[in-house]
């Protein structure tokens, strides 16, 4: 039985390598990338006084618009789903070859990624068929559900340390530029200088807008009021009612812009 098992995992494994999923997967990548292009180019905007949800739904909606709307929503779901499958499988398939210790980092990483990843893809899905969805109002739902429930505040509470926590870990990811592991092709030249500076801005950008969203989840916990958990959005607009907050929101819209460029580079020249 057990033998049976671990065969059909390696052919699900050598499934998963193929140059279909490689492709595909690439393909959301490079969806991601542009999603946070644009999300970076709203939240420049909205300093600027310009209406606009910085978010993957608004970001998502800006796509929408244009004349090839519907197509370019079921490619994104495409490419959204077939990195959210690649994910799974670097979770699961292509980790039983790492070391017992490691095993369970990469299940958690990689799994929450092909979550996010899956969701996106949904959202895609969703335009595509007409159902706009709103992340903030998203967000604010589940913050109330959990507030009703016996556990739901410390549910509640943990969700948002946990994304403080990846927020932290984008900030050390790129002030030690370790995303270099995931791309090497331009190391040495002034392009890998430039993809590098990219990588660190965008990295630690992203970092501070996840730490800012994590928090407002604790807040929402810690002050029983759900509705303040309002998600990304929420959390960079809510930077525009403080002195520096809209210098800060700058920096951050120009650093998920650098994020986004880093990760065009990305699909097409990192290691899957």
């Amino acid at each position: 039985m057990g033998e049976t098992l671990g065969e059909a995992a390696d052919a699900a494994e050598a499934a998963s390598n193929s140059a279909v999923l490689d492709a595909v997967a690439r393909s959301g990548f490079a969806v991601m990338a542009l999603l946070h292009i644009i999300i970076g180019a709203i939240a420049v905007a909205l300093v600027l006084g310009a209406p606009g949800q910085a978010e993957p739904t608004g970001a998502i909606e800006q796509l929408a618009a244009n004349p090839w709307g519907p197509a370019v929503m079921w490619a994104g779901f495409v490419g959204c789903a077939g990195l959210a499958l690649w994910q799974l499988s670097e979770a699961t398939l292509r980790a039983r070859h790492l070391p017992r210790g490691e095993r369970p980092g990469k299940l958690v990483s990689s799994g929450f990624l092909s979550i996010a990843y899956g969701s996106v893809g949904l959202s895609f899905a969703g335009f595509a068929l007409g159902n706009r969805g709103d992340s903030g109002d998203s967000s604010k739902d589940l913050s109330i559900t959990l507030v009703r429930n016996p556990l739901g505040v410390p549910v509640l509470i943990g969700l948002g340390l946990t994304i403080v926590g990846i927020g932290v870990y984008f900030i050390i990811k790129g002030v030690g530029k370790k995303f270099k592991e995931e791309l090497h092709y331009f190391e040495g030249t002034h392009r890998g200088r430039l993809v590098s500076g990219l990588g660190v801005a965008g990295h630690i950008a992203k970092g501070v807008a996840l730490i800012l969203t994590g928090l407002l989840f604790v807040i929402a916990a810690a002050t029983n009021n759900p509705g303040s958990a309002t998600g990304l959005d929420g959390s960079l607009k809510a930077l525009l009612g403080h002195p520096f907050g809209p210098i800060l929101l700058l920096l951050i819209g120009a650093g998920f812009v650098a994020y986004g460029v880093f990760a065009l580079v990305r699909a097409r020249f990192g290691r899957m």
